[in-house]
């Protein structure tokens, strides 16, 4: 299962960690995991491009592990639009995970 872990402070994101995998088809055929893969993927490199913004990125060597954190120096007009882009993942998230339960969860801390 794919455990997605969304960590705010004040109701903003301050981080996100996604590890584990969903092991819904066999490998190279898992298709929550290239969705979440692509959403999550997709949401940093946007921010990192449009917010010229470098986060603090930790993968595994073996795939199944991302934790991002953004950098607490950002300014303010900065917050907003990584927040409006991370909130807008988590609406895609939120989407895989409500068809495909079993493969995926989303908690916050």
């Amino acid at each position: 299962m794919i455990v997605i872990t969304v960590i705010r402070e004040n109701e903003q994101i301050t981080a996100f960690e996604l590890s584990g995998h969903a092991e819904s088809g066999p490998y190279g055929y898992d298709l929550v995991c290239a969705g979440v893969s692509a959403v999550s993927i997709g949401a940093v490199n946007a921010v990192m491009d449009l917010c010229d913004t470098d986060l603090v990125i930790r993968q595994g060597n073996d795939g199944g592990y991302l934790h991002v954190t953004i950098p607490t120096s950002v300014s303010d007009e900065k917050m907003e639009k990584i927040q409006l882009l991370f909130e807008g993942m988590l609406i895609s998230l939120s989407s895989i995970e409500q068809e495909y339960s079993k493969f995926i969860k989303i908690q916050t801390k």
